[in-house]
């Protein structure tokens, strides 16, 4: 089943367990971001990724430019390991990571989440890929990602929701990435960019995979 498939079952079913009052703020809260026009200011396609150093899960630096010498990269953005669409997506990835590994490429995962936190999502979903740590959003500012969420979801997402962003982040401020996949190729160009400001929508592994496949040919 692909992820476009496993999102719209979740959609369903969230349908019928939030309140009806929940769903339409959040409808309302994304059609404001999709019309202020953030994602298409993103880093796009034959762009110059901005370079990075992240630490992983447990600790260890990650350089995207190291990574890119010998081969290209899949960088995907996520918001946390509270976020139930993310954690589709990451599983996702993950089921397709001997793919990507067997064409050439490779796998990060980027998020604003603290090294713990990323830890925990890491083992929640059993991935074998590097979980990056972007204390305070600064690599996905640098891509053009970021933007403060709304103040009437603040409480929402806490109280109703259960998502502590702040504690997830070791921050106050609320700010969060857009959803985000690049295929990113040896040098740094990116090759190919699924952003959108609609958090509901994700890259299709497939399709990444597809482009990983003709970078690595060409």
């Amino acid at each position: 089943m692909g992820l476009k498939k496993q999102i719209a079952d979740f959609e369903e079913e969230k349908a019928r367990t939030h309140d009806r009052d929940i769903l339409d703020l959040i409808d309302e809260t994304t059609a404001a971001l999709v019309n202020s026009g953030i994602a298409e200011k993103s880093v796009g396609v034959g762009d110059q990724a901005p370079d990075f150093t992240l630490p992983d899960a447990m600790g260890n630096d990650v350089r995207l430019s190291d990574l890119t010498k010998a081969r290209p990269v899949i960088v995907t953005f996520y918001r946390g390991g509270w976020c139930p669409y993310c954690n589709l997506e990451l599983r996702a990835f993950q089921r397709e990571l001997d793919a990507i590994k067997s064409i050439g490429g490779s796998l990060v995962a980027v998020s604003p989440l603290t090294s713990d936190n990323s830890l925990s999502a890491a083992e929640k979903n059993e991935l074998a890929f590097p979980v990056l740590s972007d204390a305070g959003n600064r690599v996905a500012d640098a891509f053009g990602l970021v933007f403060d969420l709304d103040e009437r979801l603040k409480p929402v997402y806490k109280n109703r929701l259960g998502n502590d962003v702040e504690a997830e982040n070791g921050d106050p401020t609320y700010r969060l990435p857009l959803p985000a996949t690049y295929v990113i190729s040896r040098g740094g160009k990116v090759s190919y960019a699924y952003v959108n400001a609609d958090y509901r929508h994700r890259a299709e592994p497939a399709d990444v995979i597809a482009v990983l496949r003709a970078e690595v040919s060409y």
